[in-house]
């Protein structure tokens, strides 16, 4: 079994020839060797003679003829013609377009895998949602996504460090334990009213009777004393929350680390199984408190302040990040000493840099685009250079049901769970609905749609198409190793073409996911390889009486099948045999 040789690759090589004879001062002018929009514009066309006449003023179609005539002759070539104002299409050997199913029968899960990356140190911290509920269904685009961006990358040559960062610190984990414990303090009809800005999920509820079973009244304190100073809830309620967090950790003294640490890790555990029950995973957990436990939020601080960019206002220190295109400064410490969630935003990505990232990618919510230019600012600040940090921004998903959206409030914990959405529609369909689209496009993911066994269904369309193949394969009863011994060369009718095609199309449209942030792409390469399968499925028939002639096609669906796999790996999506 001979190597296989990319016809792309090889293409692309041989204009490059081409091109140090005619032009010898420009081989390192851009162009692109890619698929035409119709087959019978060739395998692939060239634009090297465009790219070459906005340097040379000469004429493309005469510059065409000159790389034409100074390509290498090529066993994969069967010729090459002139089309338009100058683009050169190359028509290939049959050899040259069934030889793919040598290369998926060689390389098995490998099969499309590329060195676009170069071993490339990328880091994509995705999620990062603070662990004050469930996860709800804006959480899980931003996991299908970044799951798959990471996997994209990794098979396009990078080496990839999927990271959470966990939102341990602060107001809102203080939110979440006052919460907590005035539910507990409800359980022994201690009658304080709850905040409306509180968290009203009934996993508050939960926890507290948790706390309960486990010490009983050990954290009871008389309503007087939770109430005592604290401001009207109507009057101010972000200063009536702030006081009963005040008084809970006056009263609770130690102990109000017990229900805050409590809160914080049963939430934490519960989205950290969550995700891996969805199939996503994380390398690294980092903390936003030992942030402020290691000194790293002082010493970004204090080196902002070194390079000049700090400045005293009002008692706090601030941030001149309209120096970098904000919109104003920040400020990074307030006038009681404490650093702002800016300021711990800063430190860690200064830690993200210092670990030696080639590049960062974190994936943000849309809400968080005017976060972009002070983050960047602030790593300018620092000497960092910008641009090696890139910024995936998701929109969220809207559920539909009924043809009519359905209602969320993440405040008063009105939402639908990431683990309620995967109940009603699986796994397989939430991972292929939330990749379907960029992330930055806005997503109605119709639940009725998901769990239809219908052509419609993309993921279900794929899912068969691979079972079809199993199915066949099955019926056949033969061995793999068989396929080696295939004629190829009776492949020769148009739904074969398009197959082959699309198969070689694969290491591409890997790269081009990696090089956009854009696993949507695979998404739709599977749909429509799906499509070339079911079109030949319904035309030929695959087990015919030329044993031959039925081995190739059989080596043909199979690869078809290993490609469905490894697509499919790459959103987390499975491959079933049988549906």
């Amino acid at each position: 079994m001979t190597d296989f040789q990319d016809p792309k690759d090889h293409l692309f090589a041989l204009v490059q020839t081409a091109l140090s004879q005619v032009a010898p001062d420009l081989t390192d002018v851009s162009f692109v060797v890619e698929r035409p929009k119709q087959a019978a514009h060739g395998d692939y066309a060239c634009n090297v003679a465009m790219q070459l006449t906005r340097v040379l003023r000469r004429n493309p179609r005469e510059l065409a003829q000159a790389v034409v005539a100074a390509l290498p002759e090529s066993s994969l070539v069967v010729k090459t013609e002139i089309a338009g104002a100058g683009f050169i299409n190359f028509f290939l050997t049959p050899a040259a377009r069934y030889q793919v199913v040598r290369q998926v029968q060689q390389m098995g899960e490998r099969f499309g895998r590329c060195e676009y990356g170069a071993r490339k140190k990328v880091q994509v911290e995705f999620v990062s949602a603070n662990p004050t509920g469930p996860l709800h269904v804006g959480h899980g685009r931003g996991a299908a996504y970044g799951a798959s961006l990471a996997a994209v990358l990794d098979f396009a040559g990078y080496k990839v460090q999927k990271e959470y960062y966990v939102n341990d610190a602060g107001r809102q984990m203080d939110i979440l334990a006052v919460s907590t414990w005035l539910r507990y303090l409800s359980l022994f009809g201690i009658d304080v009213p709850f905040p409306k800005n509180g968290y009203q999920g009934d996993y508050v509820r939960e926890m507290a009777k948790q706390v309960k079973d486990a010490h009983g009244d050990r954290y009871v304190h008389q309503p007087w004393t939770v109430l005592e100073g604290v401001p009207a809830a109507d009057e101010d309620a972000e200063g009536h929350l702030d006081g009963l967090i005040a008084n809970a950790k006056k009263l609770l003294g130690d102990d109000w680390h017990y229900i805050h640490n409590f809160a914080l890790n049963e939430q934490l555990g519960d989205g950290r199984n969550d995700l891996a029950e969805f199939g996503v995973h994380f390398d690294n957990w980092y903390s936003e408190r030992s942030l402020f436990d290691s000194g790293l939020v002082e010493r970004a601080i204090d080196q902002l302040e070194v390079n000049g960019h700090l400045y005293m206002q009002d008692g706090a220190k601030w941030f001149r990040s309209t120096r970098f295109g904000d919109e104003k400064d920040r400020v990074v410490q307030r006038e009681n000493g404490l650093y702002t969630y800016f300021a711990s935003d800063i430190a860690y990505h200064q830690n993200k840099f210092e670990r030696g990232f080639h590049k960062v990618i974190n994936v943000w919510g849309a809400d968080h685009h005017g976060y972009i230019p002070r983050v960047k600012g602030a790593l300018t600040a620092l000497n960092f250079d910008p641009e090696k940090l890139d910024i995936a921004l998701v929109q969220f998903a809207n559920l539909i049901r009924d043809g009519k959206q359905v209602s969320m409030s993440t405040r008063s914990g009105e939402f639908v769970t990431l683990r309620e959405l995967r109940g009603e529609v699986g796994n397989d369909a939430a991972r292929f609905f939330y990749v379907l689209r960029k992330s930055e496009q806005h997503l109605d993911f119709d639940l009725d749609l998901a769990k239809s066994q219908s052509n419609d269904n993309p993921v279900y369309y794929i899912q068969y198409a691979h079972a079809r193949i199993c199915r066949v394969l099955e019926e056949w009863a033969g061995v793999a190793s068989d396929f080696a011994e295939a004629r190829l060369e009776l492949l020769g009718n148009e739904h074969e073409a398009a197959i082959l095609r699309r198969l070689c199309d694969f290491s591409v449209t890997i790269e081009n996911a990696a090089r956009e942030y854009a696993p949507h792409v695979v998404a739709f390469y599977l749909k429509d390889l799906a499509a070339d399968f079911h079109s030949y499925y319904n035309a030929e028939r695959f087990l015919v009486d030329d044993v031959e002639l039925s081995l190739a096609r059989l080596a043909l669906i199979d690869a078809v099948r290993q490609t469905m796999v490894n697509g499919l790996r790459l959103l987390g999506v499975s491959a079933p045999d049988k549906m």
